[in-house]
């Protein structure tokens, strides 16, 4: 007899489906992302040897499938809590209209423009869907809309807020002088200074984006998924800027 399929069970394969979509995006293009091909990979592995008999292989595999929770935990612990503080989505322009938006752009790319022509270094960081509170704590809280002239006199030698990170949120600058999480990769370029490990770094932890400016090379990077991009343009920024926060 033909069981029916209930209303349920349909919610019940959507709500599974959607987590497994949100999982994907969180670990898409990050260490993650490798490390869940290698586990599919050992995972294979030991149906194998399963289905073959090879004992030793066997028990040795078996041994690591039986502590896989525990690796899995350390091994992802900041993955994790990325997915864990990103449960629902906060969107960049929910409240900014149009305009606001255009200007919004055109004054950040033009103070980053010109820090970079000056050298003057500088670390901004734009929250998207997993907040930044926590790092906004331990620096100077602002609530000012974004300027070109601000952001030019916040990382201004003489400011006492110019060392440090100054996050955006939702269009508007919300805090500056903040301190970050330094990269843990150890494949950078070693010529990149604490400001661009910073930089890389909250975008391992967290969903932003990062932008840098070198006060030795007077160039910009952006950093995204805890990738570095260095060197580009002021047009080149505008365009990644829009299509990350769109």
């Amino acid at each position: 007899m033909i069981e029916l399929i209930r209303w349920q069970d349909i919610v019940d394969i959507l709500i599974v489906a959607f987590i497994i979509y949100r999982i994907l995006l969180l670990i898409k293009g990050t260490r993650a992302g490798q490390l869940v091909i290698g586990f599919i990979i050992i995972f294979s592995v030991f149906y194998v040897s399963k289905k073959l008999e090879l004992a030793t292989l066997g028990w040795i595999l078996n041994n690591f499938v039986s502590s896989i929770i525990l690796i899995i935990v350390v091994i992802f612990q900041d993955d994790i809590r990325r997915m864990l503080i990103a449960l629902a989505k906060n969107p960049f322009f929910r409240n900014i209209s149009y305009v606001k938006e255009t200007l919004f752009f055109d004054e950040l790319i033009n103070a980053c423009v010109i820090l970079a022509k000056r050298k003057t270094g500088a670390l901004i960081v734009i929250e998207r869907e997993v907040g930044l509170e926590e790092f906004m704590e331990i620096g100077i809280r602002l609530d000012a809309e974004v300027n070109t002239e601000l952001i030019l006199s916040i990382f201004q030698g003489a400011s006492p807020l110019h060392d440090g990170a100054m996050i955006i949120r939702e269009g508007r600058i919300k805090a500056a002088s903040c301190i970050l999480p330094l990269t843990s990769q150890d494949n950078i370029d070693k010529s990149l200074g604490t400001r661009h490990r910073a930089g890389i770094g909250i975008t391992e932890v967290t969903d932003a984006l990062s932008i840098i400016i070198s006060e030795e090379k007077g160039i910009i990077s952006y950093s995204y998924e805890g990738k570095i991009f260095t060197n580009i343009s002021g047009d080149v920024l505008k365009k990644v800027l829009q299509e990350t926060l769109r």
